[in-house]
């Protein structure tokens, strides 16, 4: 297995995102591409992402690999990319060995792990309500509840979408069908700031941002970039409303 990225930022950035949420992973290649499905420790929410192989300059895989990571350890080497920087992703028995390539060549080795976990794929679901708008705007309207609470409400109906949080104080962002598109029928959940909070880093890599969900049930949010996608569903927050 040997790969080559010619400008690694994306995948960096994606890695970056995903470790807020999960620390120990398996990142399946194969011959379409690299591909994760994690569920974070406290089984609240699943992240998914899929980089095709198309966007490789090498992509040389013989056969599907599994791959045990330490997100933070892999974090932390791909900080060393600068830009100008190419990567390139060997395996070699039980090591993983990344080359970063500029004014001089430096090479480092991870440890694969062996990551006894049941092998996981994106959930399929059916939603009620989907909202494709800005992700600027939408990390503003979840910054702005988690002011005041740790949890918000999405309330969407055909021609209009809300974030609403009330603790002591509250907060309410609303956005109608001429600022953003709205696919719904009458919807309402609620769910936790903190997971948002991580979620909403998938800014980085997407100008727009897909929210779908339904009436009490889990929501999934799309940060996609051409090819690229980066998905996280989350569970509701089932309680009284404050």
């Amino acid at each position: 297995m040997q790969l080559k990225l010619e400008n690694p930022k994306l995948f960096s950035d994606l890695i970056s995102i995903i470790s807020e949420l999960v620390t120990e992973v398996r990142l399946k290649v194969n011959s379409t591409g690299l591909q994760l499905t994690a569920i974070d420790p406290a089984n609240v929410a699943m992240v998914h992402f899929r980089i095709p192989s198309d966007l490789f300059i090498q992509f040389d895989v013989s056969q599907e690999h599994s791959l045990g990571l330490n997100l933070d350890n892999l974090k932390a080497v791909l900080r060393r990319c600068k830009p100008g920087s190419s990567l390139t992703i060997q395996k070699a028995e039980n090591f993983l060995k990344l080359g970063i390539h500029d004014r001089i060549k430096r090479d480092f080795t991870l440890a694969l792990l062996d990551i006894d976990a049941e092998e996981k794929e994106l959930l399929n679901l059916e939603f009620k309500s989907v909202i494709k708008m800005d992700s600027e705007a939408f990390t503003e309207a979840v910054e702005d509840c988690l002011v005041v609470s740790d949890a918000c409400t999405f309330f969407s109906e055909p021609n209009r979408f809300t974030l609403e949080a009330h603790g002591l104080n509250s907060a309410k962002a609303e956005f109608s069908s001429e600022e953003v598109e709205i696919y719904s029928d009458t919807s309402k959940a609620r769910y936790s700031l903190e997971y948002l909070n991580k979620f909403i880093k998938g800014s980085k890599i997407s100008s727009r941002v897909t929210i779908s969900f339904s009436d009490s049930k889990p929501a999934r949010i799309d940060f996609p970039t051409g090819n690229v996608m980066l998905s996280f569903i989350l569970a509701p927050r089932i309680e009284q409303e404050d």
